[in-house]
């Protein structure tokens, strides 16, 4: 007995067919806007750069952040043109149960969710450095080269402090490193100047090295030390859009050092890092809601179903931004606030899928 049946191919062929035609028409539309929106950064960048570094990069990143706008409307589309030419009437009234006739459609949502997964984990983040920089000189630059009154954990019992630190020379000034072991300051590092290097190493510049040993204390100096400290200019200097460019692997593991060393401005990596996986679960709960809801005729035909599902869409968009924000203002954590619109429409596809059963 075969799993997969021709219906289902019909379905599935519909499905992927109207979600990739409402991506490339959408996209088309982003295009001229954008461009118009940054002709004066186009004309002056070179055209490979604009074309290959910025739109390749661009599109794809769009079109996943709105993944979840483009299977609704795809699901609102195709299946109120089947339910307007009577084709689910005669599917159903074949003996097909409403719970037969939605595997087509999650079977599609998996692959959907599928390829929104593993392009937002691993395949967009690293194109997206490339945009970024793109962004960066020629529209408006938003990365941060310089930080003051840096202060964060490197180790356990070790504070590192800064009182400046410019990424363009790499440098950072009045620089402290703090030891302690039970709570009591076992030894402390300063220096007028401290250099980065290359991964975790760095160079200290008229240095002084104080160790306590009890009631003794004894002091160290010199010119330069090249030493190892576990941290790095991307610890402390954080742009707005630094979370972008990390697969997910990568912002797990950013997230947990982040924590462990008493860094407080990571609410952005933390909302990314939620919003994948709750991006990709949204994938069937709108699936289920746009069936639902246009797979039975209605008055008015299509283009009611189309508007209803286009006005949840950007609703669904628009809860998940301000949910969002109360993560950022700290009314609530990332987890929740990323979850909350897929927990209520959970309950609105139950609701819906259940009258659709009886109707």
């Amino acid at each position: 007995m075969k799993i997969i049946k021709k219906l289902d191919v019909y379905i599935i062929k519909k499905f992927l067919g109207t979600y990739v035609f409402a991506i490339i028409l959408i996209l088309a539309i982003t295009v001229m806007f954008d461009i118009n929106e940054k002709l004066d950064a186009f004309l002056k960048a070179p055209l490979k750069a604009t074309v290959f570094d910025y739109f390749v990069n661009f599109l794809p990143y769009f079109a996943n952040q709105f993944s979840p706008l483009f299977t609704f409307i795809a699901v609102i589309f195709f299946t109120s043109k089947l339910a307007d030419n009577s084709e689910i009437i005669a599917m159903l009234s074949s003996g097909m149960s409403f719970p037969r006739l939605l595997r087509p459609y999650m079977l599609s949502a998996t692959v959907i969710a599928a390829a929104t997964y593993l392009l937002s984990a691993y395949i967009i983040p690293p194109a997206n450095v490339k945009r970024i920089e793109y962004t960066n000189q020629y529209v408006k630059n938003k990365s941060v080269e310089y930080g003051t009154n840096i202060q964060l954990q490197v180790a356990k019992g070790e504070i590192a402090y800064m009182s400046r630190y410019d990424n363009a020379t790499r440098t950072g000034y009045k620089f402290s490193l703090e030891s302690f072991k039970d709570k009591k300051l076992v030894s402390r590092l300063t220096s007028q100047t401290i250099r980065y290097d290359s991964l975790h190493n760095w160079q200290v510049r008229d240095y002084m090295i104080r160790d306590f040993k009890g009631t003794r204390e004894v002091i160290r100096r010199g010119s330069k030390l090249d030493t190892v400290i576990p941290i790095e200019p991307r610890d402390f200097l954080i742009a707005k859009n630094d979370h972008e460019k990390m697969t997910t692997p990568d912002l797990e593991e950013y997230i947990s050092r982040q924590k462990d060393r008493g860094v407080a401005n990571i609410k952005g990596f933390e909302i990314e890092y939620h919003r994948r996986f709750a991006m990709t679960a949204a994938a069937f709960i709108l699936t289920v809601i746009g069936m639902a809801l246009s797979a039975r005729k209605v008055k008015g035909g299509m283009g009611v179903n189309i508007g209803i599902g286009i006005v949840l869409s950007f609703s669904y968009i628009l809860f998940m931004t301000v949910t969002s924000s109360f993560a950022v203002s700290g009314y609530t954590s990332p987890l929740i606030a990323m979850w909350i619109p897929n927990i209520i429409y959970s309950v609105v596809a139950v609701v819906l899928y259940r009258r659709a059963c009886k109707g």
